[in-house]
């Protein structure tokens, strides 16, 4: 327990000293809620900030446990510090445990911070704390699994590109900062197959007044979660490939 202690703490302060992790986790979702609820450019019905809360909200779990996760196991594996901390007393087990409780943390700031400036712009949600802390803890497993598949697979830069370019596209395509029903059908049919999309129908539905969270989401959210773990538990490689 020391052990994982010690790699909790020393994981939080290494993402503490990273600027551009900071700006991931925090500075963009806090600015684009910031941005888009006081500049009247979303084609939504009603107050902005209670269309983006939920998805900026959604947005925080997908910065954290994928992209942030990724970008920084990749170069700790590019870099020979997993292989040097997995054959320490500390040992891989805990080493993942760490890396994860760290992300929980950080999402638990995210989450204050961002709910505090939604707040402070006018929100007030109606919850439904059950479905938005199952949506959460099913879509952080789906995104975990994704990003050590990416981080345990590809070269550091590569992952680093595919990570960053994933994000984006997650993002756009999930229904977090523009409404879902203003994709094309076709394209909004494969959108409401990702687990964003899911995790951001399942918030709406449970911080917003008036909206049910579809029963959809959840077979997508399993499915995912499922899949994404048993495809890094198979594939993940502690080692860059010789």
């Amino acid at each position: 327990m020391r052990a994982l202690l010690a790699q909790l703490r020393l994981e939080l302060a290494l993402s503490l000293r990273n600027g551009e992790s900071l700006l991931l986790t925090l500075g963009i979702p806090v600015g684009i809620l910031v941005f888009f609820s006081v500049v009247d450019v979303l084609p939504i019905d009603g107050d902005a900030v209670d269309f983006l809360a939920p998805g900026v909200l959604a947005m925080a779990v997908l910065s954290t446990a994928f992209a942030n996760l990724a970008i920084a196991t990749g170069f700790d594996r590019s870099y020979g510090v997993l292989k040097r901390l997995g054959t320490t007393p500390l040992g891989r087990p805990r080493l993942v445990a760490a890396k994860v409780l760290a992300s929980l943390a950080i999402l638990g700031v995210q989450v204050v911070v961002i709910v505090v400036a939604a707040v402070a712009l006018g929100w007030r949600p109606e919850l439904s704390p059950l479905p938005a802390l199952a949506a959460v803890v099913l879509a952080t497993v789906a995104f975990v699994g994704l990003a050590l598949l990416l981080a345990g697979r590809l070269p550091a830069l590569v992952n680093l590109a595919v990570a960053n370019a994933s994000f984006v596209a997650l993002l756009l395509f999930s229904g977090m900062v523009f409404p879902l029903s203003e994709l094309p059908g076709g394209l909004r049919g494969v959108a409401r197959a990702l687990p964003s999309t899911a995790l951001a129908e399942a918030l709406h539905g449970a911080l917003t007044d008036g909206v049910d969270v579809p029963g959809r989401v959840w077979p997508v959210l399993v499915v995912w979660a499922v899949a994404a773990s048993a495809l890094a538990a198979a594939y993940f490689r502690w080692e860059p490939d010789r």
